[in-house]
């Protein structure tokens, strides 16, 4: 296993990888996004409003859309569950038709938990559809999360993700996602 990181960058924005630090991830399915709007978004300047609408992009549902069937979801909601505890402190998630947004405190290196997240579900999705190829796409966002403000404002956002792309009326009703656990069981969706 490799240490962590820290500080670094992976060619455009800094990172911070040390054990214990809340993370904020986006990793997407490697056709979530037309290749005209990652050029459009490559040439936004500014940070804040390139993450804006990388967001709004990933909202509108482009792509096959793989992980709006209830088999994939499930598939990637059984992985993230799988190794909360020794690997990372789940705190919030949820899985969108073409995304995964998670909030972790990484135990291990994070690219550590990235890279197994998407080889296992790549592994599992693909013997799902019987058909083999990249799932997801190459590289992730990550935020670390300053203080208690900022990660309830993040987990609020990572919450209510479902209910700003109208795919349901309230957090709890999306299916995949920790929003529905906070409920408890009883609110699930069939």
């Amino acid at each position: 296993m490799k240490d962590h990181k820290g500080w670094h960058s992976r060619g455009y924005l800094p990172h911070l990888d040390a054990p214990g630090v809340i993370q904020a991830v986006t990793f997407r399915l490697s056709d979530s996004l037309p290749i005209e709007v990652v050029e459009r978004l490559d040439h936004e300047a500014e940070v804040a409003k390139r993450r804006h609408s990388l967001d709004v992009a990933l909202d509108a549902g482009h792509g096959d859309c793989l992980l709006a069937f209830a088999q994939p979801a499930d598939i990637v909601e059984r992985c993230l569950l799988e190794r909360d505890g020794p690997d990372y402190r789940l705190i919030a998630w949820v899985i969108m038709p073409n995304h995964v947004h998670v909030v972790a405190k990484p135990l291990i290196p994070l690219p550590d938990i990235l890279q197994a997240w998407k080889s296992v579900t790549a592994r599992r999705i693909n013997a799902w559809r019987g058909c083999g190829g990249r799932l997801w796409q190459p590289d992730y966002f990550d935020r670390f999360l300053r203080d208690d403000a900022h990660l309830a404002a993040v987990i609020a956002y990572v919450e209510e993700n479902p209910v700003k792309a109208g795919l349901c009326e309230r957090p709890e009703d999306w299916r995949w996602g920790s929003a529905v656990r906070r409920a408890g069981e009883g609110a699930r969706a069939p």
